[in-house]
């Protein structure tokens, strides 16, 4: 009984820290916020990614644990949520594989430019703190009874994602050189394809929970 339960503990950690991975994406944060922020200063830039990262780490802290309320309130059933993230990280995922991966729009992108600060936007929100990590996020929650201690297993893997995106941004000029733009469009692509098939998995579960 033990070992079943650990193993169901261990399944839905990989599950969770698999989902948020490839929704965040800290592989593709990287040509963004040398864009964002190249030109700047080492101990700038340090700062920018440390603020950006507990900025979005407080963001989706608060909707795992009021998010449902919210919808809820809303009438906004969570099967709902499922089909409505699953479509939109399936648009994310098409722009990841067919290279075009934009988190942002223009008007986002130039306004982020003219101002001192980008931490807080768009580095935190919507890059890092998306649509897409915040329904994948309640999804997990929701799944999370399934498994003992499911809730604090979501959390750690948010938090160890999120770590994981402050290093990257910490070391994005490395990162850049090492693997070249060829090497980071082929993982944002390999990321993509699996995005996709997580879309279609979340549209699958939310349609059936419909109907």
């Amino acid at each position: 009984m033990w070992r079943a339960s650990a193993l169901g503990d261990v399944e839905f950690f990989l599950k969770s820290f698999l989902t948020l991975f490839v929704v965040m994406d800290p592989v593709g944060l990287v040509p963004v916020f040398l864009a964002l922020a190249g030109d700047r200063p080492p101990r700038e830039q340090a700062r920018i990614a440390r603020k950006a990262v507990l900025v979005a780490g407080a963001v989706l802290t608060f909707f795992f644990f009021f998010g449902r309320e919210l919808l809820a309130y809303l009438g906004i059933s969570l099967d709902a949520l499922r089909v409505a993230g699953g479509i939109l990280l399936f648009r994310i995922a098409t722009e990841m594989v067919f290279a075009h991966h934009e988190r942002e729009t223009e008007e986002e992108a130039k306004e982020a430019l003219e101002r001192a600060d980008i931490s807080v936007f768009p580095l935190a929100i919507p890059l890092i703190a998306g649509p897409g990590a915040l329904a994948s996020l309640l999804v997990l929650g929701a799944e999370a009874g399934r498994a003992p201690m499911g809730v604090g297993v979501v959390l750690l893997t948010a938090f160890l994602v999120l770590a994981l995106a402050y290093l990257f941004l910490r070391a994005a000029a490395s990162v850049r050189r090492a693997l070249g733009r060829t090497g980071v469009n082929v993982v944002t692509r390999v990321l993509g394809l699996l995005l996709a098939a997580l879309a279609v998995q979340y549209v699958a579960g939310g349609v059936k929970g419909l109907l």
